[in-house]
């Protein structure tokens, strides 16, 4: 079974940032070992199949206590690129997959979104039931944050902002690879409100000055000293090695918002219609899915 497509926005923190007993338990996770991150997407499809296969299915990963591993992401501070004003760490840095708290949000966004066969042919319960627990698990969250944020078939082109583009790193697993970007949280801050006051200023807050707003208040929730890490995840097996050769992304997102802060409307067509170009056939392939 193929990977998920799916591309991801992660925060590790410290894991002395974190408060008993979740401490203790992530502490556990990570001596029972981490998951690795090339695993990451089929450890997700992996645990909520199995919330699916049971009798009766559950809703959500979690609803029963043995169904809750409590997976966890580790990173090194030394492999997140610093400037001598950024600090990351101390080791380890931990980034709870939070799978029963971002399954219930989408469970919400989808029971908000689909049409009404739909949403009978998923569910395994009346949808006002699934809204209940679904909102009440969103709920438990409201003093927290969830650390990784995804998103199916393509990268919103926002989170490009947050990292360094000359920092982009291709790792590989025999024939696996990775393709992602790790920044301290100081950049990754700074760099988010930057371009969404120039944002503000250019174009208003609504479409992707909204997203950099959102982004940015999920940021503050995290420890200043946490890592962020943009990963293609899944995505990397729709991309030819000259995709990725030819992927400049980062790069182009940053030269708009800096062409937006010097009024250089032309820069902003040119770049985003290289954008629009690469992004075109996997837009299309979600489409055909």
């Amino acid at each position: 079974m193929p990977e998920p497509f799916v591309a991801y926005l992660r925060v590790y923190e410290p894991l002395s940032a974190f408060e008993s007993p979740m401490r203790e338990r992530l502490a556990a996770a990570v001596e029972r070992g981490a998951v690795d991150p090339f695993d990451a997407g089929n450890r997700e499809q992996d645990v909520w199949l199995r919330t699916q296969i049971t009798a009766p299915p559950r809703l959500l990963p979690g609803d029963a206590a043995e169904e809750d591993p409590g997976d966890v992401l580790v990173l090194d501070p030394q492999d997140v690129p610093t400037a001598p004003a950024a600090m990351v760490g101390p080791a380890p840095l931990v980034c709870p997959l939070d799978l029963r708290g971002r399954s219930a949000a989408a469970l919400v966004g989808f029971l908000g979104a689909a049409e009404v066969p739909l949403r009978s042919a998923v569910l395994s319960v009346p949808a006002d039931k699934a809204k209940v627990r679904a909102n009440a698990v969103v709920s438990e969250l409201a003093g927290s944050a969830v650390h990784v944020l995804s998103s199916t078939w393509t990268v919103p082109l926002p989170w490009f902002v947050l990292v360094d583009p000359a920092e982009r790193t291709e790792l590989t697993d025999g024939e696996r690879r990775r393709v992602c970007w790790r920044t301290p949280m100081a950049d990754a801050r700074r760099r988010v409100a930057r371009a969404h006051a120039i944002g503000k200023q250019s174009i208003g807050e609504e479409g992707p000055t909204r997203i950099l707003r959102e982004t940015g208040r999920w940021l503050e929730r995290f420890h200043p000293h946490s890592a962020v890490e943009l990963d293609y995840g899944g995505l990397v097996q729709l991309m030819s090695d000259s995709d990725l050769e030819a992927d400049t992304s980062a790069e182009d997102v940053h030269a708009i918002v800096d062409a937006m802060e010097s009024d250089d409307a032309e820069e902003v067509g040119e770049r985003y219609e290289a954008l629009r170009d690469f992004w075109a056939e996997f837009a299309a392939r979600e489409r055909n899915n």
